[in-house]
């Protein structure tokens, strides 16, 4: 025998209805019975507790009466013959009839006590059960419509009774008829001494099921729902929670208690004491496997098997020093707050016994902090503890696994991945089982948490990492460009899963808390974006509190960089080719770099300096390692590089210069590539990364432009001022050709002295055999003392510098 039990999503309508009769169909043996379990149609029991709350406050009710009595005649008329319908009509008339009158008197004594409310809330059940039960008669499928009321017995606790499991499952037994499928009325059952109606509480109808399960001893408890079973977490608040396979008992019971909305405690306890197998499955899914609860531990190779959350939880804490090592204090914290009633969450105690914190729903803040208060007036008037504290607005969240018992290192897991994400614990507890970690944090950050756990732990398939991008011109519509092309491969070989979730340039921006579509952004952002303002975007992509957030500076503007620490400040990681942030003033430069610390955040910089070129974190790995730099040589310049890489004295110089700036490799003005400002920038970040406190204009420049260039009113006249002095480049060409040289424009720090300038090298130099755009860059070292390190590849050109954020993009994705 096996019990079903099918929730209101399940029973929504008429369309539902037949799903569900299809699947009993499946289920139905001639030889053996089957129970099915049923709750009100979807929408019902909300429009009966509403149609309540209006008699009781003397207000309009009859709309929603008339509402509730159309759709229970609706769905019957629709699913059964004109006249099987007919037939039933009148029970249905008469259970409205009795309804309406019991709303009447609600409406003329203007209250409704608990025991009312359960005898009014049964009309959902009632009436699903009883159409149904007819409904598959009519299909061919022997049934049988059973009104739990006759079978369940309870106490008198009306809203969430207590089963009187002997009386009851006597009761039960005597529905044995074989091939006979029994319709059952979820949620409520009856009061043993009066006979009046009670309801179980929440998770009644699934109590029920379990009741009826426990009593045959089934072989088997079915709950259809809404999902493919007991997922991770909870959807809502996880975008990659998946279902679970399998479940032990205790692990079901925990993720209960601690929220998960398919499950209910009270279900689980009947059927666990006769070790009856639970199946979670989706009926409008019902192929899936959906999830099975069962006495065996989880066999699942993941260290934890889901997550739970509770919201709107307050923290009560009494300290003091008069706490310590004075008896029954426990014993009076908790004895007044049990005769009120007030159920506790959580626990947790200092071993210094300075202090106890309990974690109670919100609402029963006030009166827990009140009769605290009371009972221990007598040590705060004396100070001997501190007055009662109240910390509203918290979640308590669970990590929840059989697997966690004996695996060192979870607690140390947990903790540094919400650290990272700049969560504060505000309270812990752990049971010496080690089935169960729970804290408390801020409701603000309860999505964010609860994510960051389900990647760390490996919940998921793929870590989702959300991107925020400032610029979107050259540099960042090539990097946009790339990953659109390489998001699978980035997916299945790094388990990333980049979501696009601001774009901004100069006039528009979007920021949605969902994925842009990187396909389309372009007419996303001209349809939908709103104007651009670098504050809002900042404050926008923040409110969100997304886990794992990267921030993306694609511009070379001033105005983003004082963002940068209020962005780090909240834990998200920055990349960027801005090379302003850190080759402004000494003190910026350790501002930023001590907020990433406090924060540990990651912020990357690579392409400030050689594009894609590991230069920065390749001095980083150096120095990290105690090495100590003596001496940097390096042509940082892609465009420069490029230029006199192709210059000789057979071509124009201003002919050059035209064509790399054809090819995109300078800046629309020139000069200012030419100028080495942009050098004297990157050296300074050199200079710094690698111990020094340097500022800009301890840099010379040696300009080796002729009089005049610099001060040109246009780039038209600065490029015939060029074609004009051609000899001024002739001269320097000439004079290196002729002794077998070439010309580099190279930048040099040696002896906490920094300098650049246009030189002439030989065949033994390493700057003389570069070509096309590369960069190169030597470090001479303590360590790398007769033969210095050498690093060169290209270093201009939009492709290289995205390609540099996008592998910092993947490399902070496994940091955060």
């Amino acid at each position: 025998m096996r019990v079903l039990k099918f929730g209101g999503t399940s029973v929504a309508d008429a369309k539902c209805l037949r799903r569900v009769q299809n699947i009993v169909l499946n289920y139905h043996d001639s030889k053996t019975s089957l129970f099915v379990v049923v709750s009100a149609f979807s929408g019902i029991t909300d429009l009966l507790i509403s149609m309540t709350d209006k008699a009781v406050d003397n207000q309009e009710y009859k709309p929603l009466l008339k509402t509730f009595r159309g759709k229970v005649n609706e769905i019957a008329e629709e699913l059964l013959s004109a006249g099987l319908y007919q037939t039933i009509k009148s029970d249905l008339e008469e259970n409205h009839s009795v309804l309406e009158n019991l709303l009447s008197g609600v409406s003329l004594i203007q209250e409704a006590s608990k025991r009312t409310r359960d005898y009014i809330l049964s009309f959902g059940e009632r009436n699903c059960a009883f159409i149904f039960s007819h409904y598959l008669n009519q299909s061919k499928i022997p049934s049988e419509y059973v009104d739990a009321r006759k079978y369940i017995k309870t106490d008198d606790s009306y809203g969430a009774a207590r089963v009187n499991f002997p009386v009851t499952n006597k009761a039960i037994n005597e529905l044995d008829k074989k091939g006979t499928c029994y319709v059952v009325t979820g949620f409520i059952g009856s009061d043993l001494v009066s006979g009046r109606t009670t309801t179980l509480g929440r998770g009644g109808s699934d109590y029920s099921a379990a009741i009826f399960a426990a009593a045959i001893n089934a072989n088997g408890l079915e709950i259809w729902t809404d999902v493919d079973g007991v997922l991770t977490s909870d959807p809502r608040k996880v975008t990659n929670a998946y279902p679970i396979k399998e479940l032990s008992y205790e692990e079901a019971m925990e993720m209960s208690h601690f929220g998960a909305k398919v499950l209910y405690s009270p279900t689980i306890r009947p059927v666990r004491e006769k070790e009856i197998p639970i199946h979670i499955k989706n009926t409008f899914n019902p192929k899936h496997t959906g999830t099975l609860i069962h006495k065996e531990n989880n066999k699942s190779d993941k260290i934890i098997s889901g997550l739970s959350a509770i919201d709107n939880v307050a923290l009560v804490t009494l300290a003091g020093t008069g706490m310590q090592g004075v008896s029954g204090i426990a014993s009076r914290f908790f004895g007044c707050l049990a005769k009120e009633a007030i159920n506790i969450i959580m626990i947790t105690q200092a071993s210094s016994e300075h202090s106890i914190t309990v974690a109670v729903m919100q609402n029963d803040s006030g009166n827990a902090k009140a009769v605290l208060e009371e009972e221990f007036s007598f040590e705060i008037k004396r100070k001997l503890v501190d007055p009662i504290r109240v910390y509203d607005s918290n979640s308590i969240i669970a990590i929840i696994g059989s697997n966690m018992i004996n695996s060192p290192g979870v607690a140390g897991t947990l903790f540094n991945i919400l650290g990272k994400n700049g969560i504060n614990i505000e309270a812990i507890a752990q049971g010496s089982s080690e089935l169960n970690i729970s804290f408390a944090v801020n409701q603000k950050s309860t999505i964010k948490a609860l994510n960051a756990i389900h990647d760390a732990f490996f919940l998921s398939q793929f870590k989702t990492v959300h991107v925020y991008m400032i610029g979107i011109g050259l540099i960042g519509s090539t990097l946009l460009q790339q990953i659109q092309d390489n998001i699978e491969s980035i997916k299945n070989d790094s388990g990333i899963d980049i979501a696009i979730n601001g774009i901004s340039n100069s006039k528009k921006m979007l920021v949605s808390e969902t994925s842009i579509d990187i396909e389309t952004y372009k007419n996303t952002l001209d349809n939908d974006g709103v104007a651009a303002d670098i504050n809002e975007f900042i404050k926008t992509m923040i409110s969100h509190n997304h886990a794992h957030s990267i921030f993306i500076d694609c511009t070379a503007s001033t105005h983003v960089v004082p963002s940068y620490t209020k962005i780090l400040s909240h834990n998200i990681a920055i990349s960027t080719p801005n090379k302003i942030a850190f080759s402004s003033s000494m003190q910026e430069y350790i501002k930023i770099k001590a907020i990433a610390s406090k924060h540990r955040t990651p912020f990357n910089f690579e392409t400030n300096v050689g594009a894609g070129l590991p230069i920065i974190s390749t001095l980083k790995a150096m120095t990290g390692s105690g090495d100590k730099i003596t001496k940097i040589e390096a042509v940082l310049s892609g465009s420069l590089s490029y230029i006199f890489n192709n210059y000789n004295s057979d071509v124009l110089f201003h002919d050059v210069i035209k064509k790399a700036q054809e090819l995109g490799y300078t800046e629309p003005d020139p000069r200012e590539d030419l100028s080495g400002n942009d050098v004297r920038r990157k050296l300074l970040i050199l200079a710094r990364e690698s111990g020094l406190s340097l500022e800009e204009k301890e840099i010379d420049i040696v300009s080796f432009l002729p009089d005049g260039a610099m001060e040109a009113s246009s780039v038209d006249e600065f490029y015939k001022l060029v074609k004009a002095k051609d000899e001024h480049f002739k001269t320097k060409i000439n004079a290196a050709e002729s002794t077998n040289q070439k010309l580099r424009f190279i930048a040099r720090l040696e002896n906490n002295k920094a300098k650049i300038s246009l030189e002439q090298v030989g065949p033994e130099s390493p700057f003389y055999g570069l070509s096309g755009s590369d960069n190169i860059i030597s470090f001479s070292s303590k360590r790398y003392n007769n033969s210095p390190l050498v690093i060169r590849g290209p270093g201009a050109g939009a492709d290289v510098t995205a390609a540099g954020v996008l592998a910092e993009i993947i490399n902070m994705s496994k940091e955060i």
